[in-house]
């Protein structure tokens, strides 16, 4: 194998090991914007609070990052559920402008209570596999972003049954298609919108516990990922899991060769020029249909 193609092939590992960080980011704001119809502004807030569980569990009491995943996914699961069932739902009906605003107020008050309680310090998490790298031929696999990719699929495989095979994912899934029709059939509505709010928040948390094991740690950090999580879900297409783990591989691919072709300064300008393009080309995304705002 040439060099060339050997740094390629290098590249699309690369790209695909952090697209499955990516996917995991965005696989539950793809589910609250495509079923409660929401633009959580705040979902990287939750990815941020998930990345300082990770730590604090990690730096007090020695559990492994990965083992903790769990730990991290039910804390953010019990934020989510009385976050969206006692404040969001107050306005699930209003416009989209309204529950927009909400989040980003939501968002601007978590970030800043992290601020006050854990300073602007950069945190790490640093484990004794943290440089590790597992050899293939040629290829140097990090088995951090491995495990990553392997949690992303792993998280898209689990929710994508929940949704399609599941009584609640049918519930969501009516709720979200006819929120009249879903209360006539006993649905109750409230309480499917917070556990699907809920659930998005324990994958968001999940995907902070392993953003922790790569990135630095630090209160403003989720606005990053709030909009990654936006791009994956247009080039996916909302609600659709599949569509944002497809989505969050194409955007690490996107950004690995754009930083090896055209410099690192690059990666977020190629990305978001086929955002635009997909818009342009496909609104829907790569899997999903259209849908409506409410005005």
């Amino acid at each position: 194998m040439s060099a060339a193609a050997q740094i390629a092939l290098q590249n699309a590992v690369n790209g695909l090991l952090i697209g499955g960080t990516y996917a995991t980011v965005a696989v539950g704001f793809s589910l609250v914007w495509g079923t409660l119809n929401v633009v959580n502004i705040a979902h990287g807030a939750l990815v941020m609070l998930g990345a300082y569980v990770t730590y604090w569990l990690f730096s007090l009491y020695h559990i492994d990052p990965l083992l903790a995943l769990p730990l991290t996914g039910a804390a953010l699961f019990a934020l989510g559920y009385p976050l969206q069932r006692f404040v969001i739902n107050q306005v699930i009906r209003a416009s989209f402008l309204i529950t927009f605003l909400l989040t980003f107020g939501l968002d601007l008050l978590i970030t800043n209570l992290a601020l006050a309680a854990w300073t602007a310090d950069i945190r790490s998490v640093t484990t004794s596999y943290s440089g590790w790298s597992l050899a293939a031929g040629p290829l140097a696999l990090p088995v951090v972003r491995i495990a990553g990719l392997g949690i992303a699929v792993l998280a898209a495989g689990l929710l994508h049954l929940l949704m399609t095979r599941s009584r609640l994912g049918g519930a969501i899934r009516a709720t979200a298609s006819d929120l009249e029709a879903a209360r006539l059939m006993g649905i109750p509505t409230a309480h499917v919108y917070a556990l699907t709010f809920a659930i998005a928040a324990a994958t968001a948390g999940i995907a902070g516990g392993l953003i922790s094991l790569s990135f630095p740690i630090y209160p403003a950090m989720g606005a990053g990922y709030t909009l990654i999580a936006f791009v994956v879900c247009v080039l996916g297409g909302l609600g659709s899991v599949p569509g944002a783990l497809a989505g969050g591989l194409i955007l690490g691919l996107l950004q690995t060769y754009a930083a090896w072709w055209l410099g690192p300064n690059f990666d977020n300008i190629v990305a978001f020029s086929v955002l635009i393009l997909v818009l342009l080309v496909r609104p829907a995304g790569l899997f999903g249909r259209a849908r409506r705002f409410r005005g």
